[in-house]
This record gives structure tokens, C-alpha cells and sequence, in this order.
């Protein structure tokens, strides 16, 4: 068991407090968005097994089969397939979709021939993987995820009263979904001019004015958005999308072409370990609009809210249809839990304090905020601490 040090990563729309206050440190008066946890070669985490503080990719790297597993490996390869995060949105984040394996592998290899250095602003592909993803609410969070019937978003952009958009929704109500959808993408993500911007001044006032008259409402989530980014088209291309307020323990399953953006609050965040991002708007960074179009599904859908499906071990699992990454929970009581350790996995404690006991009896604890990596010895592990919330992070194998 290594107890792990991770590190927070400051992007410009993350929470002041969130993350410090989970960790039990003083905020700095910055913006910290995301903690990581993992072996991810942007920010990995880092262990000390006597000789100082040294990389977790390094030491995998140097042993993945006494790390991952003889199985892991064999299924994942010699890398830790999944990347856990805290992520603490106090603004909008971009909207974004992420690409499929294939497309990522064609991405990345095609940046790498024209030499884009891999940290350069305008790089769209930073590795050669897919990243699918699942984010877990600690609290209230709100996001938008998916496309909304373009029917349904007709009607909604009927009731701005704007009238500049009567294009927009004649397009949405006219044509067959998946082009409705594309078009009206395209359509607001390639507006320029004072037209464009006369127009998404106009939206964001109205949008404003339904949000004060129906408090909560429909329109709700969609001011964050409006005064984060005034004259960004992005608010137009964020109405495309359907609104999620997700409960504390509530989950969404994001897979390759879904739109979405998060738009505020404190989730546990797991992924597969890539970093790859086509953004669409709500942001100062780089947006490929041609590449977004190519890989964004343009399908509609309710956003399937996930809940936790408990076992008889107490072991409450989130379910996904991929094996890279598997997220779980425990809320302990007085009855010891155990885990077993044919994989490798990352346990995070969210409340409370836990003590993790290893087949040789000894013991780390965590208090909250504080997470461990567990390499994959094939012996378990035992957790305790009445009142203490901890989330496993592992794989399918």
C-alpha cells in the first residue's frame, strides 16, 4: 500500500475552495480544478517506498507486472489504464466531446507526423487513447450532457423570443435528427461578425430574464454560461443540451461523441488515462470546429442519471460497459470491508477516516481527501473507520 501525493491542477475555471477544503488545507485565493490521481504522464502521482518521493508511472514502468498484475497487463498492456480525479468546476467548463480509440489513435498519429509538439495550444490529440468517462457528484452538481430532441430545442429557443434565431429553429424542427443536430451545431460554431454577436447578446438577456422568472427552471443552468462567456457562441451550442443536476452519489456515464460541459460543483472524476479534449466553446483554449463536427455522435437522449448497485459486501458499484476503469464506493460501518487485490486500484477517502490494513497486518490510514495506490499482489485488503466514505478506483478483468 503506498499512500499517494498528488497534484492539483489550477485551470482558471476551478473552485477557490472546494478542493482545499476537502484536503483540510487553507485556499491560496486561486483557482484549483483538479486533483489527480494516477499514472497519467501530465501530473502523475508520486509514493515513497523508502527512497524518497519518485513517480508512480516511473515504478510501473520499471515492474508493470508487479504493479498491474500478470492479467492486467496482459488485457491493458504495461500502464495503468485508468486516471482518478477530484474535480472542482466553479465555473463552466467547455463544451466538449472526446473521440473513440480509433479516432484518437488517427489523430494522434497524424499530429505526430506534421511534428505539433504534444504541449503545443492548438494540439487536439495528446496521446493515442480514448477517453471515456464517468463523473460521481460529492453534492449538488450541474452539467449539460447529450442533445436534446431537436423538437425540444426548438420549443425552447421558440420561447426566448429572439428573433434572429428563427433559422436556427426552422433547421430544428424541420430536418431528420442527425442533421438537424450537425447543422445546428455547425451552424453556431462557424457565426461570426456583428450578427453573431448581436445575437448572443440578445439570447444571454433572454435567457437571464426566463431564469428570474422561473427560479430554477429550465433556463437555470444556462446563466452560468451567459455571464462566464458573454458573447461566446458556446451559450448557443450549450442550449443544444440537455441540463443535469446530479444529487450527491449520483453519476453520468459520458462515452465517446457525447457532447457535454460541466457547469459547477465537487465530483469524483474517473477516466481513461488520456487527456485528449474537442472543445466547442465556453473556453479561451484552442476550438477545432471541423474535428469536433467529425467526432461528435449527433444523436438525442434523456442523460441516463447512474446510482450505486450495492453488493453483499457492501461494495456499492457504479456500472459501465468498459472494462479500463471500474469506481465503487464503501460507507463504512462497524462491519470491516475488504477488497481483493488481483488488480491494481486507487481507494480515496471522501469522508471521515479510514484505515486500510494490508494480509501482512500492516496499516495506512487516510483521512479525508487522502487516497493510496494498491498494486496488484493478488492478497486483499481490509477497510474500516465507522462513518468514513471511501471510493475504489480498479478495473474490470
Amino acid at each position: 500500500m503506498d499512500r499517494l501525493v498528488n497534484t492539483v491542477r489550477p485551470y482558471a475555471w476551478g473552485s477557490v475552495t472546494a478542493i482545499p477544503e476537502l484536503l483540510g488545507r487553507e485556499a491560496t485565493g486561486e483557482p484549483q480544478a483538479e486533483l489527480w490521481m494516477g499514472a497519467h504522464p501530465g501530473s502523475p502521482s508520486r509514493v515513497d517506498r523508502g527512497q524518497g518521493l519518485r513517480s508512480l508511472a516511473a515504478l510501473i514502468a520499471a515492474n508493470p507486472q508487479a504493479e498491474l498484475g500478470a492479467a492486467g497487463v496482459a488485457k491493458f498492456g504495461p500502464e495503468l489504464p485508468f486516471l482518478l480525479k477530484v474535480l472542482a468546476a466553479g465555473t463552466p467548463l467547455s463544451i466538449q466531446a472526446h473521440p473513440d480509440l480509433a479516432q484518437a489513435r488517427a489523430g494522434f498519429a497524424e499530429e505526430e507526423a506534421r511534428g505539433v509538439p504534444v504541449d503545443a495550444p492548438h494540439r487536439n490529440y495528446r496521446d493515442a487513447n480514448h477517453k471515456p468517462e464517468l463523473i460521481c457528484a460529492l453534492g449538488d452538481f450541474e452539467g449539460l450532457c447529450g442533445f436534446r430532441a431537436p423538437v425540444e430545442t426548438a420549443d425552447l429557443l421558440q420561447s426566448l423570443g429572439v428573433a434572429s434565431l428563427a433559422p436556427l429553429i426552422e433547421l430544428l424542427r424541420t430536418k431528420p435528427e442527425a442533421e438537424a443536430l450537425s447543422q445546428a451545431l455547425a451552424t453556431i460554431l462557424t457565426m461570426t461578425g456583428d450578427g453573431a454577436s448581436a445575437t448572443v447578446a440578445e439570447v444571454a438577456a433572454a435567457v437571464e430574464r426566463a431564469a428570474e422568472t422561473e427560479p430554477g427552471g429550465q433556463f437555470a443552468g444556462y446563466t452560468y454560461a451567459a455571464r462566464e462567456f458573454p458573447g461566446d457562441t458556446g451559450l448557443l451550442a450549450a442550449l443544444l443540451l440537455n441540463y443535469v443536476h446530479l444529487r450527491s452519489g449520483e453519476a453520468l456515464y459520458l462515452g465517446a461523441g457525447v457532447p457535454h460541459a460541466y457547469l459547477r460543483g465537487l465530483g469524483i472524476e474517473i477516466l481513461a488515462n488520456s487527456d485528449n479534449v474537442l472543445r466547442g466553446g465556453l473556453t479561451p483554449k484552442h476550438v477545432d470546429v471541423p474535428e469536433l463536427l467529425r467526432v461528435v455522435i449527433f444523436r438525442s437522449g434523456k442523460p441516463e442519471v447512474l446510482r450505486p448497485v450495492a453488493d453483499a459486501d457492501g461494495e456499492e458499484l457504479y456500472p459501465v460497459p468498459i472494462d479500463e476503469f471500474r469506481l465503487s464506493r464503501f460507507a463504512l460501518g462497524t462491519t470491516d470491508r475488504r477488497v481483493a487485490g488481483l488488480a491494481p486500484q486507487i481507494l480515496l477517502c471522501t469522508e471521515g477516516t479510514a484505515r486500510l490494513t494490508a494480509a501482512d497486518g500492516s496499516t495506512l490510514i487516510l483521512a479525508r481527501g487522502e487516497s493510496a495506490f494498491l498494486p496488484a499482489t493478488g492478497t486483499g485488503t481490509v477497510l474500516s473507520g465507522p462513518g468514513a466514505t471511501v471510493f475504489r478506483a480498479t478495473v474490470t478483468l
